[in-house]
């Protein structure tokens, strides 16, 4: 079901004392962030990242393009906004199987699902700015420094996943595996862009797939010939992939 999308224009949705005494409303100011993302969201739906202007943003969400500039700096901006949500309602989502499953393959697999499952309204429009996303160098990138608060915010969902489950992980690498993790998620994710199955149906068939292959390496990351390895293949990733490297750096200096 395609999640409903806001067109309430806030020139007549006033938030006072007296229409909402309890306080439960969000500030102005974040209605007004909502809305111009929402608005971003259906527009990039309809006409394409590339042909999707913020001055049509702005005349659609019924705000002043300076508005909207102050909200977002531009449109990949809008486009963080995006991958922010992504993160905070993923972060929700993954509870019920993180709070009561300790086996770690069943936990892999709830968080991927739950992915798929949060991200399924917005599969039509993914595909039209993968073609930026996919430049490492992009600030579209989920791996770019300015993608870095998604992205540790998706990576502590994977060190939940470690922390809470029966597994036996070996010290040196409970720092190492997470991030590799959300990388097999990445995996996941870019095959799910591409990905015309009803129902993203061969994508899900993956994320139980590639649970299962995680689990068994991260069972074999105990022995201690095969840490090595791990290390390894995590440097490999954070010093080609531009954002990681420089987020690893920024934790050695701090």
């Amino acid at each position: 079901m395609r999640r409903p999308v806001l067109r309430t224009r806030l020139g007549s949705d006033t938030v006072t004392e007296a229409n909402d005494p309890a306080g439960t409303r969000a500030p102005k100011s974040e209605q007004t962030r909502t809305l111009i993302l929402e608005t971003a969201l259906r527009l990039f739906q309809e006409r394409g990242y590339d042909k999707t202007t913020m001055r049509a943003i702005a005349k659609e969400a019924g705000v002043s393009v300076g508005n909207a500039y102050y909200y977002f700096g531009s449109k990949e901006h809008l486009v963080q906004g995006f991958y922010d949500r992504i993160a905070a309602e993923h972060q929700a989502a993954v509870r019920p199987v993180l709070d009561k499953e300790t086996d770690f393959e069943a936990r892999m697999a709830g968080v991927l699902t739950a992915w798929l499952d949060i991200a399924a309204p917005y599969h039509e429009f993914a595909a039209q700015f993968f073609k930026n996303a996919a430049d490492p160098e992009s600030p579209l990138s989920p791996f770019s420094p300015e993608s870095e608060h998604a992205r540790e915010a998706a990576i502590d969902v994977h060190r939940e996943v470690l922390a809470g489950s029966k597994s036996k992980v070996a010290e040196e690498l409970r720092d190492i595996l997470p991030e590799l993790m959300w990388l097999s998620q990445m995996g996941l994710v870019l095959y799910w862009v591409f990905d015309r199955s009803e129902g993203s149906e061969r994508s899900r068939r993956l994320a139980v797939r590639g649970a299962k292959l995680t689990a068994r390496g991260v069972a074999l990351s105990r022995f201690r010939v095969l840490r090595p390895l791990v290390r390894e293949v995590h440097e490999l990733f954070t010093d080609f992939l531009p954002g990681m490297a420089e987020t690893v750096a920024a934790r050695k200096k701090a």
